[in-house]
């Protein structure tokens, strides 16, 4: 295929990251699913099982590639973390050679989403306590990078001053999609430079049709799984919805950044349980968050085959090599 996406250019001061005396802004990039349901794409266009954020499905550059380019608009490699797992080793070196390298926890065992975030989490608040940290999934297709990397700085600096421990991202709904996460919003309790913040009604992790489609009429957003925190609040949000996980985290706490830190890490993940972020935090309804709604921008959770071949149909590209 061709290349879809030009590299973005280096992070410059007209997106300027929200840095004060009190603290860095960071980003931590999730790089440690298997991407089964596109397990069939990768091997027919490299011959392994790879996970899909190593593949190149939507231009010369894989998605994980992709994403920290985005990110580096906004964050640069040294305040980049990327979580995936031991078992992803290769990959991961094969995307990181030659480039600005990011920092890397490598998960011994997966433990859901929850532990992917919160792991990164601990390991950031212990180098920069006052540190305000964004999530970005690696398997998102994002075609406005700049506008949507300007959006995300405008959260950023509004995470680091609101006493909510979260604000989420939401995408304008273009169908009664069901795969996907829903956002009901709510009141509005704050404005920034573009646009309002809204209370959090309700989180619904992928409803039956029938929902998903009254959620589509009332026009409810698409949860997009990036969200901006202060990194203590975040901590604490694991702490109050999933202890287990924090205690787990925590006993760790003291080995990070030594020699040890690897066996730290295999050791809290030996008996951590195993949890969704979406389900145990977002869900939990005893956090209050506040949702973003991002510009109208060409974006899409690229976790099926379906949207895949539909992202590019959207960009003009062939889809003839997904028959085959």
């Amino acid at each position: 295929m061709n290349e879809l996406i030009s590299a973005p250019a280096t992070w410059t001061a007209s997106m300027e990251s929200p840095e004060s005396e009190h603290g860095n802004l960071w980003a931590i990039v999730l790089a440690g699913g298997e991407g089964v349901r596109l397990r069939s794409l990768t091997r027919r266009l490299y011959g392994d099982d790879r996970p899909k954020q190593y593949a190149a499905l939507v231009g010369a550059r894989s998605l994980l590639r992709q994403t920290l380019d985005r990110v580096g608009l906004l964050i640069p490699p040294e305040r980049t973390v990327v979580v995936t797992l031991a078992s992803h080793a290769r990959y991961v070196e094969a995307e990181l050679r030659g480039a600005p390298r990011p920092h890397v926890l490598a998960q011994p065992y997966d433990r859901g989403t929850a532990a992917g975030i919160f792991l990164p989490a601990h390991w950031i608040r212990l180098r920069d306590p006052e540190a305000t940290v964004v999530v970005f999934p690696s398997d998102h297709f994002v075609l406005e990078e700049s506008a949507f990397m300007c959006h995300v700085a405008d959260v950023a600096r509004s995470a680091r001053h609101r006493p909510e421990p979260i604000i989420v991202l939401g995408a304008q709904a273009t169908e009664p999609e069901s795969e996907y996460g829903w956002i009901e919003p709510g009141e509005t309790v704050a404005w920034t430079p573009r646009g309002p913040l809204r209370r959090i009604r309700r989180f619904q992790e992928k409803p039956s049709q029938e929902l998903a489609d009254v959620l589509f009429q009332d026009g409810c957003l698409w949860n997009m799984f990036v969200f901006a925190a202060r990194v203590g609040a975040l901590v604490e949000a694991g702490h109050h919805c999933v202890p287990l996980l924090h205690d787990r985290l925590t006993r760790m706490d003291l080995f990070l950044g030594a020699q040890h830190e690897p066996w730290a890490i295999r050791q809290a993940y030996l008996f951590a349980p195993t949890a969704n972020f979406s389900r145990a935090v977002l869900e939990f309804g005893a956090l209050p968050l506040v949702v973003s709604k991002v510009p109208t921008l060409t974006w899409c959770d690229l976790g099926t085959p379906e949207r895949v071949a539909g992202t590019l149909r959207l960009l003009g590209v062939s889809t003839s090599w997904l028959a085959s």
